[in-house]
């Protein structure tokens, strides 16, 4: 996890955290990062020039978690098209309940201190603290977003291949379904298509861009649009009858503990459909090497996928793994 520091600023407080620190001078013409990859939180410290605008902007619509301290905190609300900011009230996780009076946030994971005093130590250890428990989320929507607003027209050829494994569950009129880390909505048509009028449709993604994107394609039509994590559903015990996850396993950080969580709110007798339009061979190929059956790294590979699957609640029914998709089918 590394932190990209702009400017001077102390940072004990975030390695103490277990971040590695990423220094920047721009007013000493240091250069920046072309973009956020490998970056889990940006600091604005003093010293910190507009050079760094390119950056900030990218990062609040990604919510990557950033702190502005002093003059930093220009760059800030010029990023964020705001002339000031709010007090910093209530259980803010890193203004704190009143601590920093003077501070203000920005969106959800921005936070600006004009005033620089004796506690910036602690503000810095809230925000380590904060960016080490956000990283994981972070890297995900720091990948999606900059992609999002071309990912439909760009995968649009993949919508037949799509609507095909969405075919392959065996969901009823009436009946409520999932589809997870549903990106900009491809398969969303083609679920409530099996539901019917009468059921429910829930697109469940992490990135707001994504779900924007969704909207845009006209998908919030057939489905309901919800921002969360596919490891954590705010769904109680058993509520829906199907769920349809395409190309998500690979981001996931704890795939296994993701299909139980998958197995709570699904019901007895539920389906859970896995699915990639490409097979693991090819994905392989894309990173320059060949796919082995029991590859250890690989979770898709079915020595390992069907162990997890059956541990977490779920029996197989369906593996393939074949040259033009990748599909697993588990009832619940």
């Amino acid at each position: 996890m590394a932190v990209l520091v702009i400017g001077d600023a102390p940072t004990a407080a975030i390695e103490a955290a277990g971040l590695r620190i990423l220094a920047r001078r721009t007013d000493a013409d240091d250069p920046l990062p072309a973009t956020l990859t490998g970056i889990d939180a940006v600091v604005l410290s003093p010293g910190a020039t507009p050079a760094a605008l390119p950056l900030v902007g990218p990062a609040l619509a990604a919510e990557v978690p950033v702190l502005a301290l002093g003059e930093g905190t220009r760059l800030l609300t010029e990023a964020a098209g705001r002339t000031g900011g709010a007090g910093g009230h209530g259980t803010d996780p890193v203004l704190g309940g009143g601590s920093a009076p003077h501070g203000f946030r920005v969106g959800a994971s921005a936070w600006g201190l004009p005033v620089l005093d004796e506690a910036d130590c602690e503000l810095l250890r809230r925000f380590a603290e904060l960016v080490a428990g956000r990283a994981e989320t972070t890297a995900t929507r720091a990948f999606f977003t900059p992609r999002a607003a071309a990912w439909e027209e760009r995968f649009a050829y993949q919508t037949p291949a799509y609507e095909a494994a969405v075919g392959r569950m065996r969901l009823r009129p009436g009946q409520r379904a999932l589809d997870l880390g549903c990106g900009s909505g491809r398969a969303l048509p083609a679920l409530r298509a099996l539901v019917g009028a009468a059921g429910t449709v829930i697109g469940v993604d992490l990135t707001h861009a994504m779900l924007d994107a969704a909207a845009r394609a006209g998908h919030g039509g057939p489905a309901r649009l919800l921002l969360a994590d596919c490891g954590r559903l705010p769904l109680p015990a058993g509520a829906v009858h199907g769920i349809f996850a395409a190309g998500l396993l690979d981001h996931l950080p704890q795939p296994a503990a993701a299909l139980r969580e998958w197995a709570r709110v699904t019901a007895p007798g539920g389906e859970l459909l896995l699915f990639h339009p490409s097979g693991r061979a090819e994905r392989a190929a894309r990173h320059g090497r060949a796919v082995s059956p029991d590859e250890p790294g690989d979770f898709t590979a079915e020595p390992n996928l069907r162990p997890a699957l059956e541990a977490a609640g779920w029996h197989v029914a369906t593996y393939e793994d074949a040259p033009t998709h990748f599909l697993t089918r588990a009832t619940r």
